[in-house]
């Protein structure tokens, strides 16, 4: 799971802050210590569902904000599915939709 919730920041910031002229964003850019693999494995071995939804959110906001906001087709789909992740309540119930939503953040990219 921390690999799918450090895919989704990548795929979050990229998509808030790579342009076509400037150099990709990676995993080991400064921008991602705070969603870094280490970081997240953290909150998931503590069981912290809640920490690991805000952190979700956390970039699902600059995503959705990069993509336009909820009134666009990809923000309300992007909206759902991060409706479908916060309904989660334990941490084996957050893997189908975080799937989804690192699946749905490549797609768009």
């Amino acid at each position: 799971m921390e690999l799918l919730l450090e895919t989704v920041a990548l795929f979050s910031l990229k998509l808030a802050y790579e342009t076509e002229d400037s150099s990709p964003i990676l995993r080991d850019d400064l921008m991602m210590s705070d969603y870094e693999r280490e970081v997240c494995g953290l909150l998931v071995r503590r069981g912290d569902v809640e920490a690991i939804r805000n952190k979700v959110n956390e970039c699902m906001v600059m995503a959705l904000n990069a993509i336009g906001g909820v009134e666009t087709v990809l923000g309300r789909e992007l909206q759902r599915l991060v409706a479908d992740f916060g309904a989660a309540r334990t941490i084996e119930q957050l893997d189908a939709p975080l799937i989804a939503l690192k699946d749905y953040m490549k797609d768009i990219q």
